[in-house]
């Protein structure tokens, strides 16, 4: 393979495709003495890692070497739920010396990088830190064969699970730009009256009213669910009933933060503090500033409360005006011990959780159809990272070819920002440039 360096990277537009967006260059620009691979995928339902891992080992394999190279990373990790030994047995007859598996166990949220970290590494990342605090690089399955493809192959496909309510549930390949209407459609469709699109998963994703909303480099997993679902019910809470039933119900029991991933492993995030918020209409700061340190993993909400009340939302809601307000918690306090004396009994057990949710009567499995989605239009965003929003660097009317750039992060005093280019995912005509998005039709 051609050696991948940081600036094929940049030029392929590789990005964080677990969800975050990251711009990849920048994060194998630095040094650590730990590459991670993120495989663990706890997401209920979604299997769009796993599936990539097991068809494109070998490449995956190549994107996690180059990136060992880039970072000066001695060794390199796959950290993946033990559950899944048939991948696992693969990895291990394809892994060189300078890299091992680490079975994980089938837990929410194991693929939060704070926790694999700690699970894999036994080291804490400090409240507000990154994975590189304590010499560690995070890569997704999907963002390492991007990165080992980088060279030659530019960012214009995605993968992604389509599951829950639908008649065949299926990870696919999607040109960057396709919609979930045709991503669910290649799943056959839903097998429900009324459904309702959840993107990236029911415990982080969101729920997206727009049926023809775009797929774009961090799209994880479309969940499609009926309209009295629960979690579909929940999502759709506003902020008023939020706060008036959590004001009225809430005994501060704890149990959201006896559960909360982030206060076991020492941060001084306690959801039961910032319910406590509400009753004080949010005058005491104590029950507040802990809240910036909440990664919204939403088990507190979904899984720990008895009452059914929304202490992430209230969390959510106090790092936006802690943020409006420009508050920031100085050299919080930390307890690196916490995660010894009580993570490993406190997981929450995926079957359980899944109970919980009423997600058990739906298939839970994701093969992959490597059959490339046929699109005749697609609509590719000009920001699908962290930073700036990409300037489009074509015109209506401009044909173009699959791969080429069609975006770049704007430049300031020479200096390009934060961000990665983008591409064309088809052959075709530039239609329209409008509202952030290039729309390239056949």
């Amino acid at each position: 393979m051609p050696e991948i360096t940081v600036q094929n990277i940049l030029e392929a537009g590789v990005v964080g495709a677990g969800g975050a967006g990251f711009p990849t260059h920048v994060k194998l620009s630095a040094k650590a003495d730990t590459l991670l691979l993120n495989a663990a995928e706890c997401e209920p339902l979604l299997h769009k890692d796993k599936e990539v891992l097991r068809a494109f080992a070998a490449e995956v394999i190549e994107g996690m070497a180059a990136g060992m190279k880039l970072v000066g990373a001695a060794r390199g990790v796959v950290g993946i739920k033990e559950k899944y030994r048939d991948v696992i047995d693969l990895l291990r007859t394809k892994l060189p010396a300078s890299m091992e598996v680490a079975p994980l166990r089938d837990a929410y949220p194991a693929g939060d990088e704070f926790i694999l970290v700690y699970d894999v590494l036994r080291r804490v990342i400090p409240p507000g830190g990154i994975p590189l605090n304590v010499g560690a690089v995070v890569l997704n399955v999907e963002t390492a064969l991007n990165v080992a493809r980088a060279a030659d192959r530019p960012v214009t496909e995605k993968y992604l699970t389509v599951a829950g309510a639908v008649a065949e549930p299926v990870t696919l390949r999607a040109p960057v730009g396709a919609t979930l209407a045709q991503c669910v459609a290649a799943a056959g469709g839903p097998t429900v009256a009324d459904p309702n699109y959840i993107v990236g998963g029911v415990m982080m994703g969101c729920l997206e009213d727009d049926r023809d909303a775009l797929v774009d480099k961090t799209t994880g997993g479309v969940i499609v669910l009926p309209s009295d679902h629960a979690v579909v019910r929940r999502r759709r809470r506003d902020w008023r009933q939020i706060a008036r039933i959590g004001r009225s119900a809430c005994d501060q029991c704890s149990f959201c933060t006896e559960l909360c991933p982030r206060w076991l492993l020492g941060h001084p995030i306690e959801p039961h503090r910032a319910m406590r918020s509400l009753e004080f209409n949010m005058v005491g700061e104590i029950n507040v500033v802990g809240a910036q340190f909440c990664c919204e993993c939403n088990l507190c909400s979904l899984y720990s409360c008895p009452e059914d009340l929304d202490p992430k939302s209230v969390c959510a809601e106090n790092k936006r005006r802690l943020a409006a307000e420009k508050k920031r918690w100085e050299n919080p306090p930390f307890n690196p011990a916490r995660p010894e004396m009580h993570l490993e009994n406190r997981k929450a057990p995926m079957t359980r959780l899944m109970t919980k949710l009423g997600l058990r009567s739906f298939r839970n499995v994701g093969p992959l159809n490597d059959d490339l989605l046929p699109v005749e239009r697609v609509g590719v965003k000009l920001k699908q990272h962290v930073g700036a929003a990409c300037e489009p660097i074509v015109s209506v009317g401009q044909t173009v070819k699959k791969g080429e750039p069609i975006g770049r992060p704007p430049v300031s005093d020479g200096k390009p920002a934060l961000g990665a280019p983008v591409h064309a995912s088809i052959d075709g005509v530039v239609k329209a440039i409008e509202n952030g998005i290039v729309w390239i039709e056949k």
